[in-house]
């Protein structure tokens, strides 16, 4: 399949990359800075712009990979072309490409991407959805060329399912912050806590996070509580984190 690239972002970056080793052909990369176009044009092989008049219509599809909220703006510039467009994001709706096109869907990869750690897309769980069942059809297929996890998801189920992930990955990696700077009050490297991280992230792998909770609160161990809460005296907003998560366990643990 011909696919353009619209956005030199993580995301655009690791689509583009899995669609080429893929067998796919990566006609042109876009983006407002030329050079970050470029530089994933070349790793892609493809023709990068700047612009959207530069837009080869002979193209398959649009991937459209930019921030949500100039989705709708990217679509209204490429609906003259009458290609299949799909946009990437977890949390916009199918609709804000039917506002401008029937041929549309939804091609949204659910994982954490930075451009300087690669990643094995076969194992990335993608979701589709399509405007009619064709479509669907087509990005199911092309879905099964880069990953083995394909998942039929709808705007709402999506929504759902991106809330989640900001659940499961970006507020602990915040947590993971908070927790260095209070090493770093006593000089402590964060490399004590990586393989209690990565022996926890692996226990989730198998079970279900109820079923392996652990620490002062899944135990009631008020004392120990009570203690952390006299350390965070000095922090007022960590302690009052710490006071609504342990309550949360607690709950978690009673309901169970």
């Amino acid at each position: 399949m011909r696919i353009t690239i619209i956005g030199s972002g993580n995301v655009g970056t690791h689509l583009a990359a899995a669609f080429k080793n893929a067998g796919h052909n990566i006609l042109q990369v876009y983006s407002r800075d030329l050079q970050n176009a470029s530089l994933l044009a070349y790793h892609v092989r493809a023709q990068a712009i700047d612009t959207l008049d530069q837009i080869n219509s002979e193209t398959d599809l649009f991937v459209i990979a930019v921030k949500d909220d100039a989705i709708e703006t990217v679509a209204s510039d490429l609906t003259k072309h009458q290609k299949l467009m799909v946009h990437t994001s977890g949390a916009t709706d199918l609709q804000a490409l039917l506002n401008y096109t029937a041929n549309a869907g939804v091609f949204y990869p659910l994982q954490t991407f930075s451009k300087t750690k690669e990643v094995d897309f076969d194992t990335v769980p993608l979701c589709i959805e399509g405007a009619d069942e064709h479509i669907t059809s087509l990005l199911e297929q092309l879905a099964k060329t880069i990953t083995q996890n394909v998942y039929l998801i709808n705007s709402a189920e999506r929504k759902t399912l991106h809330l989640a992930a900001v659940f499961a990955c970006n507020f602990p990696n915040y947590l993971y912050y908070l927790a260095q700077q209070l090493l770093a009050d006593q000089q402590l490297p964060f490399d004590l806590l990586r393989p209690l991280i990565l022996e926890t992230a692996q226990k989730v792998q198998q079970h279900l996070p109820a079923g392996v909770q652990t620490g002062p609160a899944i135990r009631k161990d008020e004392k120990t509580m009570s203690a952390h809460l006299q350390q965070l005296s000095e922090k007022p907003e960590l302690q009052a984190l710490y006071r609504l998560l342990s309550q949360g366990i607690i709950k978690m643990d009673n309901a169970g």
